[in-house]
């Protein structure tokens, strides 16, 4: 995503015509209502042309109005839909961008009695892909990876894109033994990808650091320890998992 869509999506037209219909009925009612009691006050009573009249001056004068209305509203919404996916969403990878990971991730490790683990995860030898096949496969190799991370993790873990070929996990609540499970379950997921540019084999890994917290810490601490031990991971063959020891 590069830029704001200008055309709303069928769903956003249903709400406007929902909306619509639902706004120029209650007019109507109201309008037949207040017809009825002033001709009932000031008249012998309502008569049929001024009955057709309250029910067809809302539908005819106040459905446009209405309509026009829904549609601007529901336009200034989607707008800022897409604003805020613009702000927080990474345009190649469909994952939180790194501000955006960092900002949910400082306010789960900043809050007392919270505990998780942050898994950085990098893709290995990445820029020999690049350089081989080119950015454009380098690029659909970083959406698989994506793709696999945040379908590997559970449902309230956080997954973004720190920059480049380097991603974050965040597993809030969790302890390291079972962090060291997803890890485990995010590195042969990677693995298992069939990334095949130019219809040539290419595997993938990635090496993976993590760290852990109990007690409140600020996220660029929390991402230094991790980023040590993904180094550590490097140093040891690549393709592998480096958590802390569980006490």
């Amino acid at each position: 995503m590069t830029g704001l869509a200008t055309a709303l999506p069928k769903q956003a037209w249903l709400w406007v015509f929902r909306k619509t219909l639902l706004m120029t009925g209650v007019s109507v009612v109201i309008s037949v209502m207040a017809t009825v009691v002033f001709m009932a006050t000031f008249s012998a009573g309502v008569d049929m042309p001024g009955l057709i009249v309250s029910i067809v001056m809302p539908i005819g004068l106040g459905g446009p109005m209405i309509l026009a209305f829904a549609i601007g509203t529901e336009r200034m919404r989607y707008a800022n839909q897409q604003l805020h996916r613009l702000a927080t969403i990474d345009g190649l990878t469909e994952v939180l961008n790194r501000r955006a990971f960092a900002s949910a991730v400082e306010k789960y490790c900043t809050a007392p009695h919270r505990r998780g683990v942050l898994l950085v995860i990098d893709a290995d030898h990445f820029k020999a892909v690049n350089d081989r096949f080119g950015h454009d496969q380098g690029d659909e190799a970083l959406k698989l990876i994506a793709q696999r991370l945040s379908r590997t993790i559970p449902r309230d873990g956080l997954v973004g894109r720190l920059g480049g070929e380097e991603f974050g996990i965040y597993l809030p609540g969790m302890d390291l033994a079972s962090a060291e499970e997803v890890a485990g379950a995010v590195r042969r997921a990677i693995a298992e990808i069939d990334f095949r540019p130019e219809n040539t084999q290419c595997p993938l890994s990635v090496s993976i650091g993590g760290a852990s917290h109990a007690k409140p810490i600020i996220f660029r601490t929390l991402y230094r320890e991790a980023d040590e031990r993904l180094y550590s991971a490097k140093q040891s063959g690549r393709d592998c998992v480096a958590l802390p020891q569980a006490a």
